[in-house]
């Protein structure tokens, strides 16, 4: 079975069209089989970009270098764009197909933002960055959400950013532990329907 994580999905396409609203401001993402959550903006992104949001504000926004780590069909990165529009916004993924949908979404959005193929952040490897978010894709595995996780570590400026958003019962305890031990920080930023929102600062 075709999962979101295979980098060339082989399932039929099926496109559909999903509308999300954030920050006061509507969005339509175009979406097709084997891609995240397909239906509609999960519950845990949903709640990362209502925290990032927040969080973002507080510190006073300025020009930025953000990615959108396991972008799937460009949702956080875009929304992002569309309320920074200063930043400077990429997003990376393993999956073709999502990659080239989030491209297509980016255009329908009327943002400019840079999606890519990637395996974790190895397309990347030349270039730091300020904020890096991400959902991770837990049936990847723990090895592989762990390696989102130190290739984030390598990429961010001193002083930068990593967002996590994960339920409890899919391992948010051991990555908090995880992002402690790399970063010598981590704090829990949001609770909601048991997932958290955890930040990490590169120090």
């Amino acid at each position: 079975m075709t999962q979101y994580f295979d980098p060339n999905p082989l399932t039929p396409s099926d496109r559909k069209t999903i509308p999300y609203r954030a920050n006061g401001i509507n969005f339509e993402f175009y979406t097709d089989t084997a891609v995240f959550s397909r239906n509609e903006v999960d519950f845990g992104t949903n709640l990362l970009i209502e925290t990032l949001i927040k969080d973002i504000k507080s510190r006073g926004p300025k020009m930025e270098r953000f990615v959108d780590l396991g972008c799937g069909v460009g949702v956080v990165g875009i929304v992002i764009k569309s309320c920074f529009m200063a930043f400077d916004v990429t997003g990376v993924d393993i999956n073709s197909r999502a990659v080239a949908l989030a491209r297509e979404n980016s255009i329908n959005n009327g943002v400019n933002c840079r999606f890519m193929s990637s395996d974790v952040m190895f397309a990347l490897r030349d270039e730091h960055f300020d904020i890096i978010a991400t959902n991770p894709p837990v049936r990847a595995g723990k090895k592989t959400v762990f390696e989102f996780y130190e290739q984030a570590y390598e990429r961010l400026i001193p002083d930068g950013y990593l967002y996590v958003v994960l339920q409890r019962k899919q391992g948010a305890p051991s990555t908090m532990e995880k992002l402690k031990e790399l970063f010598g920080n981590c704090e829990t930023l949001s609770i909601d329907g048991g997932y958290r929102v955890m930040r990490a600062k590169k120090v």
